[in-house]
């Protein structure tokens, strides 16, 4: 009969095993080369590194990290069953879809969402192995459609912040540098309509950082942000406000001004005295913990426990607020926060705001 320190050590190297394995299918899916047919050559060599280049800028470092985490997931579960991952098996991705959504076993069942997220990541990682996945296939699309019709719940939102909300929370910061720097993140994140990543990925100027998101470009009549989001290129317009206090661009002049900033990102942190700008890029999990603090420092949704009210406000709840506070013509919230659609837009329009329109009393009842 095996030692435990036998078993222990059997387990590890099972482990080390299947990471080996994880490593090498990652490796493969990176494989760009030259047909086996051609000859090598120095200037054909630098295009194949060239190509691997482009085919890592197909998608942001977080997709690819969340599609490298599903491939992970599902060759561990597939080894588990005792079943190959390659060639794709429709019938298998189905039991494993039935797993997740069961919850059977020591793991927790998964939200349609996630379930949702990590077929789309099996199809992108079977297509970098030169594989096709059909998500019609009827053990693929009917597993799901079950999944959804007996899990689907309606999706959590998070509380929009609406312009009274943002004008309490920036009068919490103070005007040493920091105030001014996060002042100036939160008033441009509402009127922009701005994700957290496309905060803190702003550069002065175009290309002045290998990383950069996008730049700025400041008018007398506002800023233009030239901004490299989820859906391409797109430029987004803030107009100065009705006055200083609460005006984004300002708030964004000041910071640059006083931090000595005239390249490269535009948000970064600060010394420990608070009293100099450093060269460091400021992360997009700054701006979550920011929303979070000013709307606990503000006040708001104080009639609930603290716990809910920070689980209620994350780096969304700026663009929903724009989209629910804007009286304007739908088409240009859209616009702003670079949506595809305007169904898209409505739902970033919360509940509290739904009836701004009447169209019963404009129908004449």
């Amino acid at each position: 009969m095996a030692s435990e320190d036998e078993k222990s050590t059997s387990s590890n190297s099972g482990a080390f095993s299947i990471a080996q394995d994880d490593e090498r299918d990652q490796e493969k899916s990176d494989d760009i080369s030259l047909p086996a047919h051609v000859a090598g050559s120095g200037g054909l060599d630098r295009l194949v590194d060239t190509a691997r280049d482009y085919a890592r800028a197909a998608a942001s470092d977080n997709t690819l990290k969340a599609y490298a985490k599903d491939w992970t997931h599902f060759t561990r579960w597939c080894r588990m069953k005792g079943v190959e991952p390659l060639p794709p098996s429709a019938e298998m991705i189905g039991l494993y879809l039935a797993d997740m959504a069961s919850g059977t076993g020591p793991s927790p069942a998964l939200s349609v969402s996630t379930i949702d997220r990590r077929l789309s990541g099996l199809a992108w990682n079977y297509a970098q192995r030169g594989f096709a996945l059909d998500r019609k296939n009827r053990h693929i699309a009917t597993v799901l459609a079950g999944i959804k019709r007996k899990h689907a719940r309606p999706p959590v939102q998070k509380e929009a912040i609406l312009a009274e909300d943002i004008l309490a929370m920036v009068a919490t910061l103070p005007f040493d540098l920091r105030g001014l720097r996060d002042r100036a993140i939160l008033l441009l994140g509402y009127a922009g309509g701005l994700r957290r990543s496309e905060s803190v990925s702003l550069d002065v100027h175009k290309d002045d950082t290998p990383d950069s998101g996008g730049w700025i470009e400041i008018f007398d009549k506002g800023a233009l942000l030239t901004l490299n989001a989820k859906t391409g290129w797109r430029e987004v317009e803030i107009g100065r406000g009705s006055k200083e206090q609460t005006c984004p661009v300002h708030a964004l002049e000041q910071w640059l001004h006083f931090a000595k900033i005239d390249f490269g990102p535009v948000f970064v942190g600060t010394s420990r005295d608070g009293k100099r700008a450093s060269e460091t890029r400021l992360n997009d999990k700054h701006v979550a913990r920011l929303i979070k603090r000013t709307v606990l420092d503000a006040g708001i949704r104080s009639e609930l426990p603290e716990k809910e009210r920070l689980a209620l406000f994350s780096g969304h709840s700026l663009r929903a607020g724009l989209a629910s506070s804007a009286e304007v013509d739908e088409r240009y919230v859209q616009k702003q926060l670079g949506h595809a659609s305007a169904e898209m837009t409505r739902r970033y329009q919360r509940r509290r705001d739904r009836f701004r329109v009447n169209l019963t009393k404009a129908a004449g009842l």
